[in-house]
């Protein structure tokens, strides 16, 4: 394999991560905790989890099945044309899991953390790359792994490399927001201890990209990130950025493209370009909420109008991290901008062909938004697909 120069580096930003082409398809990663309803309290293992997915066949959507070292099932969805199609089909698939999760006494749980996991990590997996992330990030990492479960929305990159810059620009501009909204692991006087765990953990991996020019911030970004591993014999933190390593400043030969592609996998910016914009700040939520923020999403990027109102409303929170994790919708600069968000989201919809989807976000905002809370200021809600989710012991 022929070694990697900076200008290769600098080729695969642009023309993988920040591949452009027509937009509109939609995906989302949910990752679930498991719970046995027969024994609370207790984890379920991987392996169980693996016997009930291998008797439940494909998923009728396609969605693929992945576990966390914690144990958390995650379903990722296929890209789809269209929020409304990407809904359906992630649903679909939700449900047939579902089902056969609760012939065996277990259900999904819908939250950022799961404090339990947190006083007693419960590392699962054995694989060299998780072996070493926990050696390379420590005691935060195992909870990090083990205790937190987030949603994920996918979006295409752009048309162009102008729209990519928009794209990527209004994304990070609304991540504060939709940590602040979707806040659902209260913890430690905070809104979102998922996030706080994130933002606690390797800075140079884990902060916001920064840059008007994606491609450039990107390849900056990975370029100084310190190396996770060497695959070579799982070797963890070899003591060296990836530019070191590129120049051959680190004594460890010089990486192929392989090297840095697999590199960018060890990166967790709250936005991740990776062909197209994943991002990664949200905390899990449960049903019938769980579709909100992919339609939120989708709604404010996608649509023209939607994105214009977006981007003046968040240009006053953009820089808000700590404060949503921290006050969630209690901060009233991003309760602010959360409320003309959801607004320009609701009157999108219809026109990205998913009306049935409007009415769900509008009732998350009456019942969190336009009243400064979010799912973190509940009671432990009960969180399991296929019926409606409220505060334990109560009715709507």
């Amino acid at each position: 394999m022929t070694r990697l120069t900076l200008d290769d580096v600098y080729e695969h930003v642009s023309g993988v991560c920040f591949k452009t082409g027509p937009p509109g398809q939609v995906g989302a990663e949910t990752e679930w905790f498991v719970e046995d309803r027969r024994s609370p309290g207790t984890g379920v293992t991987i392996g169980r989890l693996r016997t009930v997915m291998e008797a439940a066949g494909p998923l009728p959507a396609g969605s693929r099945v992945t576990y966390e070292p914690g144990g958390q099932l995650e379903l990722s969805s296929l890209p789809r044309r269209g929020v409304a199609a990407a809904h359906a089909a992630l649903a679909a698939d939700l449900a047939h899991v579902g089902d056969h999760l609760a012939r065996e006494g277990l259900e999904l749980a819908g939250r950022g953390t799961d404090p339990r996991r947190l006083r007693v990590p419960f590392f699962q997996l054995d694989e060299g790359r998780y072996r070493c992330m926990r050696a390379y990030f420590g005691e935060p990492g195992l909870a990090m792994m083990c205790a937190t479960a987030s949603l994920q929305v996918c979006l295409d990159i752009g048309a162009d490399e102008k729209d990519a810059g928009r794209r990527w620009r209004l994304a990070h501009a609304l991540g504060p927001v939709l940590v602040a909204a979707f806040a659902n692991s209260p913890g430690n006087g905070t809104r979102s201890a998922r996030q706080v765990i994130w933002e606690g953990l390797d800075r140079g991996r884990t902060a916001p990209v920064v840059g008007e020019d994606p491609v450039e911030a990107w390849a900056r970004y990975a370029l100084d990130a310190r190396v996770m591993l060497l695959r070579d014999g799982w070797v963890p933190d070899p003591g060296m950025t990836f530019r070191e390593w590129l120049t051959g400043g680190a004594g460890k030969g010089k990486p192929d493209l392989t090297d840095f592609a697999y590199h960018l996998t060890t990166l967790f910016p709250p936005v991740r370009p990776q062909g197209w914009l994943e991002l990664r700040m949200i905390d899990a939520l449960p049903d019938p909420y769980w579709p909100v923020p992919i339609a939120l999403v989708t709604a404010l990027i996608d649509d023209p109008l939607a994105a214009e109102i977006a981007a003046e409303a968040t240009e006053p929170a953009a820089d808000r991290w700590h404060e949503a994790a921290r006050d969630g919708i209690g901060d009233p600069v991003l309760a602010r901008a959360a409320r003309r968000c959801f607004e320009a989201a609701c009157d999108a919809l219809p026109r990205l062909g998913a009306p049935a989807l409007a009415p769900l976000v509008d009732g998350y905002a009456e019942r969190y938004v336009r009243r400064g809370r979010c799912p973190a200021d509940d009671e432990p809600l009960e969180a399991k697909p296929g019926g409606a989710t409220v505060p334990a012991g109560k009715e709507e």
